[in-house]
Order: structure tokens, then sequence, then C-alpha cells
């Protein structure tokens, strides 16, 4: 019997192969294959603990020794070796505990030794039922411990993080939280400390983990030294059903699993998908999943009335009464009555006078329904999903580059690639998957990372990045002026984030380097659900596929696929221009899907557009400051209660299906459902299987593609004495409803802190704090200095726990803001 490792491969490649026997059957290996891995090939599972596919190898535990009676040149290795650190060589004779005794006995004399001090605590570890050593124990360990002494202990448990417990008795020492922590996360948080039988974790006492993945520690950890502060004690694992998942928290489309128990998420893990996250996932979404367990949990319907005192107040109402009273305030406010002193008046266009903001939390499946909700039932253009700060350039550029582009780079390709250029971008903070990826090729092939940005970050620090340092507001000039042949051929590849869009001229600069150099290029966003809502149409230029709204034959193609009679022509409004142009009585009623204006560039602004605003049906899960503005609030389903597909960044499918099913919950597709029955014109969905297969039909669009954007270049603004430019973005754990009732993760957060080059610090007489002030309000932090940072710049996270940065400064990036010491007094001018 031969086993080959590549079975597919041509036979030209084959020359690399080298054969070896296993426990008598002969297997081929490409070189450098290890043992143990060469071993999984033939189906024989050698036990192990520190040993992982995606970790340097350490041989820590010594658990898997096997017997080389033949080390390839004809002469035995005289004692057992560890096939995770052995590399399989040509003609190597091999045996593992199938068929030697000797490697049996070597595996159950370690085994025993393993545990001489581990507590026999079983029932109430939270690894019981799932750990390794305790079913290697079962299957290469003695029947009875001839250990009789009193066993090694700690007091437990040890905080490593607010988020992550140690419990050192257990610990086997097989390193993996060490070597994941260095090599994979680059957050070298604990190590291995003493030597002999006093050997043990350590950890950093005077400062707490501040790592984003610290929740892969627990997962990998083989016994139960590491657990979860907030699973901890909560369930057993053969308690659980488990269910494969998508993450929802950024473009990602990391695969998970999760746990539920009684209708009840209990915890969420890593799945195993090579191509996109691996075996890891960021903390956010290991633990992000309790924010509608909260009483914000909306439930049932409400409809704003008046009480017996005059108030206007939301009070409940049934399914019926909701969708009636909902349909009846949007035709209201499509139809408004004619003014009786201005007869003449040119009527209004019922499409003109509705809206929709739909965020950018949605399944493709969802949205696509609002899509063809605006155009077939509401006859407008005005929907959009960026509820962030956005622009007309932007709109363009995702029109004409990223819609109906299909799977563009992916992961795989940021591995091969010899460049990556960062573009308003922090993948750390951002986009987790990426920067691990992209740190993974860092190590391994070398990549160069270049990021264009006003100071590098910590997270491009563990990229070993070159800053191309650039003001903010500059970078449409740097990115002209950056030599070609740097980032020339398909072996560079580009990619850019949604701030983006703040910097005029930066997208069309990005698409134009692309286009003169030839390197890939791919747009980033931070939610789950905005490329699928590019690809949806939930964009005032564009319709499903790509089609442009302008486009006639583009709208007759979709009609026909919606069964419309005509699809409304003009370009819609944004969301900016949609809050704005409530103020005006140019709008009567938005229909709003979980939006935070918090997220909004001016909050108060957003807020305060929503309040004039005629009539508002809010479609959300949880109370916000849109449900107290709303007229009806339509409650919809959260992530774990519902099926549907995201389409992450690289534009690759990521279905899931529900957790598990509530029927009192209703999907924001089977609401607008309802609500085309109650207009009389059916949406002609009710399911996310149909959703997607009439997306599929329209396909993408073949005809004439939207104009590149040919917005010009910004130019940073030259800050005044005592003022400097602001740059901002949001950081991975911040104030954001995702992670609301989640105290463990959130204490994980990042401290805020505001940077400054030296050299400005000094001219404004800063030292310890600064205070950031605009005719709006201030913010005052401590101060980090950086002598990368470009002078003339302070850098602030967007929104960190209890410094709203929108709320009180209302400044975008490239604004210019007043930075004085904290104790001075302040002037606005």
């Amino acid at each position: 019997m031969t086993a080959t490792a590549t079975p597919g491969q041509d036979l030209e490649k084959r020359e690399d192969l080298i054969t070896l026997t296993i426990d008598d059957v002969e297997v081929s290996v490409p070189k450098g294959t290890l043992v143990i891995r060469a071993a999984e090939l033939i189906g024989t599972e050698i036990p192990r603990f520190c040993d992982h596919p995606l970790l340097e190898p350490v041989g820590a535990c010594r658990q898997c020794l096997v017997e080389i009676p033949d080390a390839g040149n004809g002469r035995p290795i005289p004692k057992p070796q560890a096939s995770c650190t052995l590399e399989a060589a040509a003609g190597m004779v091999v045996k593992t505990q199938v068929t030697s005794p000797v490697a049996d006995k070597a595996q159950h004399g370690n085994m025993e030794f393993l545990l001489v001090n581990h507590p026999l605590d079983c029932p109430i570890c939270d690894k019981g039922g799932e750990c390794p050593l305790q079913n290697q124990a079962m299957a290469h360990g003695q029947a009875e411990s001839r250990f009789h002494d009193v066993k090694r202990t700690y007091p437990k448990p040890i905080n490593i993080s607010a988020n992550v417990l140690l419990d050192r008795e257990r610990c086997v020492l097989c390193a993996r939280c060490t070597r994941f922590s260095e090599q994979v996360a680059g957050d070298p948080f604990i190590a291995l400390i003493e030597r002999g039988a006093l050997q043990q974790v350590g950890i950093y006492e005077k400062e707490p983990l501040h790592s984003y993945f610290s929740g892969n520690t627990i997962q990998i950890c083989p016994v139960g030294a590491l657990t979860s502060s907030s699973y901890r004690f909560r369930s057993r694992p053969f308690d659980l059903v488990s269910v494969p998942g998508i993450a929802e928290h950024d473009a990602c489309g990391s695969a998970i699993r999760v746990d539920y128990r009684r209708g009840q998420v209990m915890r969420r893990l890593a799945g195993d998908d090579p191509e996109v996250n691996e075996e890891w996932i960021t903390d956010k979404d290991r633990f992000a999943f309790s924010y509608g367990r909260g009483a914000d949990r909306l439930t049932r319907p409400l409809v704003r009335d008046v009480d017996a005192d005059g108030t206007s107040v939301l009070r409940p109402a049934s399914w019926p009464e909701a969708i009636d009273v909902a349909v009846r305030g949007l035709q209201a406010a499509m139809h408004p009555p004619l003014d009786p002193d201005d007869p003449e008046a040119a009527p209004v266009s019922p499409g003109s006078r509705v809206g929709v903001l739909t965020g950018g939390r949605l399944t493709v499946e969802d949205a696509y329904a609002y899509a063809k909700f605006a155009r077939v039932v509401l006859g407008t253009n005005n929907i959009d999903f960026r509820s962030r700060p956005h622009s007309q350039e932007e709109a363009e550029f995702l029109a004409h580059t990223v819609a109906g582009s299909g799977r563009g780079v992916t992961y795989a390709d940021l591995e091969r690639a010899d460049r990556v250029l960062l573009v308003a971008l922090e993948p750390e903070e951002e986009a987790g998957a990426v920067f691990l990826r992209l740190r993974k090729a860092v190590r391994a092939t070398g990549l160069q990372v270049y990021t264009l940005a006003p100071y590098l970050s910590n997270g491009n620090h563990k990229l070993d990045a070159t800053l191309v340092a650039t003001a903010p507001g500059a970078e449409a000039s740097v990115l002209a002026e950056l030599p070609a042949e740097l980032f020339p051929g398909p072996d560079t590849v580009i990619l850019v984030g949604e701030r983006a869009a703040l910097a005029s001229g930066t997208l069309t600069a990005v698409a134009a380097l692309a286009e003169r150099t030839g390197a890939r290029l791919a747009w980033v966003p931070r939610r789950a659900g905005d490329r699928g809502a590019v690809e949806a149409g939930c964009l005032p230029n564009l319709l499903p596929g790509g089609r442009p709204v302008d486009d006639a034959a583009a709208r007759v193609d979709t009609a026909v696929t919606w069964g419309a009679d005509h699809l409304p022509a003009d370009t819609g409004r944004d969301t900016d221009e949609m809050l704005l142009g409530a103020g005006d009585d140019e709008l009567g009623a938005l229909v709003v899907a979980g939006v935070d204006p918090n997220d909004l560039l001016d909050p108060v602004a957003a807020l305060e557009g929503l309040e004039r605003v005629g009539f508002v049906v809010s479609l959300e899960a949880r109370a916000s400051a849109v449900t107290e503005r709303a007229d009806v609030v339509l409650p919809v389903s959260l992530i774990e209660e519902r099926s549907g597909t995201f389409v992450n960044w690289e534009g690759r499918d990521r279905g899931f299906d529900a957790v598990f099913a509530k029927p009192s919950s209703m999907s924001d597709l089977r609401v607008l459902a309802a609500l085309a029955d109650a207009f009389g014109r059916s949406l002609g969905l009710r399911t996310p299987a149909q959703a997607l297969a009439e997306l599929r039909e329209l396909g993408t669009w073949d005809g004439p593609r939207a104009a590149a954007p040919t917005i010009g270049a910004g130019v940073a603004y030259e800050p005044a004495p005592g003022h400097a430019l602001l740059a901002t973005w949001r950081m991975h754990l911040d104030h954001s409803s995702a992670v609301a009732h989640e105290p463990y993760l959130l204490d994980t957060a990042r401290p805020p802190v505001a940077v400054l080059h030296p050299a400005t610090a000094a001219a404004a007489g800063i030292v310890d704090t600064v205070r950031i002030t605009t005719d709006r309000g201030s913010v005052t932090l401590p101060v980090q200095l950086a002598v990368e940072m470009v002078p003339n710049v302070i850098w602030l996270p967007t929104r960190p726990r209890g410094h709203e940065v929108a709320e009180h400064l209302a400044a975008a990036a490239g604004d210019p803001v007043l930075i004085t010491p904290s104790n001075s007094e302040v002037v606005v001018p």
C-alpha cells in the first residue's frame, strides 16, 4: 500500500516528493514534511499536545514519541523521537504506537509524567468532555495512577486579562499559547518561566493584556489551563448544540462555531476554514454575542400614539396594526395634499419624498430586499447603506470598481504578494483576519507592507510596515506621486479602506495608481454587510449587480426580472442628503434599518434630521436613539435567529443557517414582504433562498459600467498656530453597540490616547494630557508621543468609551482642531 501526499499534482511537480515507510505503509510527501503530518496521511493519529499545524514546531510536550528503526541511512535512531519536530527523510522507517511497543511505552510513560501534577478536576473543568488530555489519558495512559504524593498547586485563577483566566496547575507546558501570541498575533504577553518542576506560564502583572486575539489561546489550549471569564463554569460541552456560522462584526467573513443551549448562545469558537480565517478569529467575533440579551431588546412592534395627557409615546401594538400604521404613514408622505394656495404647482414625484437607510449589518438577502422594496414599492432611488461618513466620490468608486466585480483579491493572494499597500486601512483594528494573514506572510515570505498614514500604528509595527507619511487630506497627492516602479504588476496588492471616502480624491487616486501600475486593488470595509449591500444595489446610484441607475437598459433589465413596469431613473440621495433634506420639507418619510447615528460624522445633526422627518419607520432589534424618534418600530431577528449570506471583502459568499428558530422574530426581508403586501405590491420574496436566487438570476451587469470617479486631488489644510490636523479611525474595541453587555471584553479595549509628534506637543506646551477643541465642543485625552508622526497632526480614536469624538467635535480627518494643555483656558475663534 502506498499513500501520496499530493495526488492532484502534475508529474513534473512530484520531483520534490520523498518516500518513507510508516507502520509498514509507504507514503510520499514533499521534502520538509514533519513525520507527524506524514502519519496523518495514512490515517494514523499520533497523540500530541504542543503540535499545531499553524504554529512552529517546538517539541515541548514529548507526547508524540515514535520509534525510528531506520533514519533513511540504514541506521536506527537509538531513542524515541518527537514526530512533531522530525522531518521525513527518503527511506526513513517510522513505527508509531500502532506497531511499536517502544513507542507505545514511551507515550504511556510521558502521559504518566504529565499527570503527576495535573489535578483530577475533570468534573468541574470547562475543558472536560472535549479535552485532548482527557481523551489521550484514556487511550495512552495507565489505568491506575502510581503517584500518591501531594500535587503541586497554585492560587487560581490568574487574570491574564479581564477576558482570559489562567489555572496554572492544569498547564502541561505545551507552549501553544506562548507561540500563538508571539508568532501569530504579535502580542507576546505570556511566556514560560522558571525551570524543571517550577516551570510555569508567566505574565507581566504590571500591565494587562490588550490583544484582539487572546481568545484563540483558550481554544487551542489542550487542557483547561486557559478559560474564558464569560464562559467559565457556565456549561458542559455535551450539553451544547453546535452550529457553524459566520462572524458578523467585520468584513472578513470568518468562520465560527456557535454553541447554544435552551435557545441561548453560550459561546462562540473559531471555525476551521483554511481559505479565509484558517483557525483564528478576533476576540470581538468570539465574545461579542450578548448584544441582544439586554432589556433594550425589542420583542413587539411599537406605534406612536398620544396618551391621555397629550404626550406622544410609543405603545405596544400587534403586527397587523403596526404594518397598517407604517403603510398609511409612508403613503401619506409619498402623496402629500396639494397646496390650495398654489394650484398650478408642479406635482411632486412620490418617490422623491421617501428614503431608505439600510446600514451595514444586513445579509445580502436582506439588503437586496431593501433595494427592491425601495424601487418597486416606494418608487425611489433614495437608498444608502453607508451609515458612516461617506462621499459622492465613494459612491462612484463603488459603482465602477467594486459592484459586480465578483471575487477579486483573496486571502491567498495576500500570502503570495510581494508588496501590499494599505490606504486608509488599519487591518488590526478594522479587519482582524486580514491582519493575521498579512502578518503570516511577513514572517513566512518577507512580504513588504507599506501604509499610507499619519503615523505607524501598533498594528503596523507588528507587520514591519514601511510608513508613507501622509497628512490627513493629502492622501490623493501622495498617491499621485508614488513611484510606479515601486508597486508594479499583479504581485502588488492595494487594500483601500472605507475611510478613504473622507479624503477628497483619494479613491480616484487609488484607482489611477492601480491602473498605471497593474497592481490588484481591493476595497476593505469595516462591516460585514457593506460589500453585500453594494452588490444588492443599496446605493442611490446603483441597482443590483453593478447596474447603473442612470442607464435605461440597466433599469429595463432589472424591471423585467422584478416584474415591474418601470423603475425610477433619477440618481437618489445619499444618507447625508436625506437627513439634511428633512429640514427643507423635501423628505416626508424614512425607513431606517438599525442605523446608529453616532457612526455618522455629526451625530447631533443626524438626530436633528430624524426629528424633522415627518414619518419614521424603524426596523431594528434593540431600542436606540432612532427608536425614540420613530413613529413605527418593527422588531427584527438577531443574527443567530436568521439565515443568510454575508459577502466578505474578497467578494466571497459566506452563507450560514439560523442557529435556532424563534417564531416570534422575523428577518428584515420578512418584514419588508409584509409591508409590500400591505401596499398591494408583492415583493415576490419570502425567504433568503428566494432572494439569493433572484439576485443570482439578475447576475452581473454586462453593459456599460458606471464612470470612474474623477474628483480632483485633495490638499491638506495648513493648520494655524495652536492647531493641528485631525487624524482618526475606529478601534477594534470601542463604544459600539455590538459589544454591549460584554463587560469582560470591553475591559480589554486599549486605553484611548492622543498621538502627537514631540515637536508639535512641545510647540503647544502639551506634556501629559491634551484638550482638543472645535466650535462644537472638546475632548481631553492622555498624550502619547511618536517621532514618526507627521508634524502638526493629532491622532484620536473615533469612538473610545467615554470620549465620543464625533459627538463632541463633529470633525472629520483632515479638519483643523485646536490643541491646548488640558489645564489651559480655551477660547475658540
